[in-house]
Formats: structure tokens, sequence, C-alpha cells
């Protein structure tokens, strides 16, 4: 009998241990009043007391962001991060995520004199929008993303960026060593003799400082939001400013160093005669009447429309690409369309949201987004919020008349063996 009323008792203290004792030892004492949400700094003062890691609800970021890495690193990679500021920080982030060897990009605060910046309060405190960058050193250097900001941004504006104007906005590069410091120095004297820009550039280059990531919202804001994005991107002149100075240079690194030991196979050239749509050159207005059918020139050059259920890729299905008829530059691929049971081709996304520029349509007494191709500027179709929502929510309404398919057999032949993994 005592051995059982042992037994009882032993078990009734391990529940109560495991109840009210384990909860107090592994988490920090945070009163019921603290909303973690709206109250950043009264939680992390909580936590410092109970001598917690509080790097997460204290945002305080010097060498990476405090976010999870996407996936695990690779062993072979020299991983470093660069902080950079660059206008819209959507924009930088987008501009950034495509390049090779940048592994990750979060879009933050830096540089006021304030705590926890807010998206409503950054400005007031003294900060600028910047986007910390984590990058395979052994794939893209500093200097890289050095020019690559130069290019992709304008660089001679010091009281903002295109339409958004004050010194949040602001344009700058930030060092944390000073090779860093002379590298964005030299890239910056390079670019000064090409002579693209009239005067010297006025780009700041200062010490590197605290980042604070921004609210989850911003980040990857132009993948969650891609047509609200792409009027932004159009509506503020970023894209055709680029186009200006750069052109079809503006992804190369013609000023800065590569690294040494890049693996050249593993990168995108930015021309190649194997892809032709990124040498590009409009023809004239003759010459495409000639190339094209009357339908294909309605089409594309007068934003025409071509008849529902009477064309050719509307119940087309096969493996395979769905390039501009004009330029050949690769627009969807075949697991991205639908039946969208409206007589024409219809795909839930587009391969990049960088491949097209979308516009306000205000005809037919109606407000529609149009959506042209990047490069050869031709009138595809439009883009619709009645799409399948488990896939997006979007549909991309296309004339055949502006495609043309390319079957997976022939898309190595073609120029888009880069593509055929996706299908």
């Amino acid at each position: 009998m005592l051995i059982f009323i042992t037994l009882v008792i032993a078990i009734i203290a391990l529940i109560a241990f495991r109840q009210y004792v384990l909860p107090q030892m592994s988490n920090p004492t945070i009163p019921k009043n603290v909303d973690v949400r709206s109250a950043p700094t009264q939680v992390a003062e909580v936590e410092k007391t109970n001598n917690e890691v509080t790097e997460g609800l204290m945002m305080e970021t010097v060498g990476a962001p405090a976010v999870p890495a996407a996936a695990p690193l690779a062993k072979d990679r020299l991983t470093k991060t660069a902080l950079l500021a660059n206008g819209c920080f959507w924009c930088a982030e987008n501009d950034l995520e495509k390049k090779n060897g940048v592994i990750d990009v979060v879009s933050g605060y830096a540089g006021g004199t304030t705590e926890f910046p807010t998206y409503k309060n950054y400005s007031a405190g003294g900060h600028r929008e910047v986007v910390l960058v984590t990058y395979d050193a052994n794939v893209i250097s500093f200097a890289n993303l050095v020019e690559h900001t130069i290019k992709h941004g304008d660089p001679t504006d010091s009281g903002g960026s295109f339409f958004d104007r004050g010194q949040e906005y602001a344009p700058a590069i930030y060092f944390e060593i000073a090779e860093e410091e002379k590298e964005a120095r030299r890239v910056i004297g390079a670019v000064d003799a090409l002579k693209v820009f009239t005067l010297p550039l006025p780009l700041r280059v200062e010490p590197r400082i605290k980042f604070w990531p921004a609210e989850e919202y911003h980040q990857d804001y132009a993948k969650k939001n891609p047509i609200r994005y792409g009027y932004y991107r159009g509506g503020s002149g970023r894209d055709a400013f680029i186009k200006t100075h750069w052109g079809d240079k503006a992804g190369e690194f013609t000023v800065s160093s590569i690294p040494k030991n890049i693996n050249m196979n593993n990168t995108t050239p930015v021309v190649s005669i194997t892809k032709p749509w990124l040498v590009f050159v409009k023809p004239t207005e003759e010459k495409l009447r000639a190339t094209l059918t009357p339908l294909q020139y309605k089409v594309t050059q007068e934003d025409g429309t071509e008849p529902s259920f009477n064309n050719i890729y509307d119940k087309n299905y096969a493996e395979g690409i769905y390039v501009d008829i004009v330029s050949g530059e690769p627009l969807y691929l075949s697991k991205d369309k639908y039946d969208s049971g409206t007589g024409w081709p219809s795909f839930v996304k587009p391969i990049s949201l960088d491949v097209f520029t979308l516009k306000e349509d205000n005809t037919f007494f109606s407000k529609r987004t149009e959506v042209r191709s990047r490069i050869a500027d031709s009138h595809i179709g439009h883009v619709f919020n009645d799409g399948p929502t488990d896939r997006g929510g979007l549909r991309y309404c296309m004339n055949s008349a502006a495609l043309r398919f390319v079957p997976k057999a022939d898309m190595e032949r073609e120029g888009y063996a880069e593509y055929i993994s996706q299908l």
C-alpha cells in the first residue's frame, strides 16, 4: 500500500512540474498586457530581464537580417552581406533577387536615430529605405553589387528616387571594411569616366549602420502584389530611365570585378547569340507588316483583340514555352496555362514579373490592366483578378496572335534550354 501511495504522489509531482515549472524555465515572463506586434520595445525589455536571446524581437542586425535563411547554405559558398539604398526598396529587392550569386534580399530601414522604425515613422526618424543583401562572394562581388545599384536606379539624384522625394529614398552605398569603401569609390569613378551622365555621380558612400527589417508585407512585395508593383514600377519612370541610360547593358558588369574563382558556366550571360531577344531591335513598321500576318500586326502593334474560341493556342496544352511573336522573348510556360473558358489562352502567371510592363487601359468603357512585353513592347493581352484562387488568383488572358509556341523538343535548339527543367 505504501508503495502505491508513493507512486501516486510521484506521478502528481511530475505532472505539476511539467505543467507549471517547465514553462517558466523555457519561456520569458511576458506580461499579459504586452502586445508583441504593437509594443516590440516592451517585449524586448522584458526578454532582456529574463536573459533570453532578443535578436528576433529587437531586430538588431549587424551582419545578417533577423530572419531565417530560405535554404541551407552550400558548403562551398563564401557568404557575405551588403547594405544598399536605391530608392523604393520594393524595386531594389526585386532587381537584386534576380542576380546570380545573390542568396537573399531583405527590405528594411537604416540610417536614422530612432529604434524599431516602422513604415509609418521611419522617415521622421531619419532612416532610408534600404536592402540587406546576402550573397555568395565566390559568384558575385561587392563591386558588382555597387555597379548593379548604379545601373538599376538614378544615382544622379541625391534628393530622392524618381517620383519618391526625400532623403529616405536617396541612393547610398554602405561599406563595412576599408576595402569595400575603396571598391565602391572605384566603381563610381569608372562609371563617371564612361560619361553616361553629364555630371559626376553624387552617390553617397558611408559606413555601414544598423539595419532594421521592414514589415513582412513589404518583403517580396513584387511577388505578392504583381499588378500594383507593375503600375508603380512603370509609373515611377524607373524602367524608362534605366533603358535610356543603359539599354541592354544594364545587366552587365562592365566596370566592376568578377570573382576569380567564379564558374562562368553557372552564370546567365546578358547577351548571347543563342538568345536573340536580348539584342532585339524593333523593326520598322514596314518590315513588321511584311513579317507579321494582318491579325498579328493588329494585335501586337495596334492593341487589337483576336476572336475568342477561334485562335491557335486556346486549346493547346502541349509541353513547351510561349514567346513574343515579334521578339521571341520568353513569356509563359505551358505548366502555367489553364482553360479559363473564355476562349483565349490563359495563364496563372508569367515566367517572371519582369517580362511584362503593365498599363492602365480605359478603352471599351471599362478599366483594365494591359499586358505588354518588355523588350518588343508588343500588346499581348490583359490580366484580371478572377483566376484560380489556389494558384494566385490572377488570369493572364492573352492573344494567340501575339504568341509563338515552342515545343519542349525544340526549346534547347531555339535558346530556351534553361526553362526546360521548369516545365
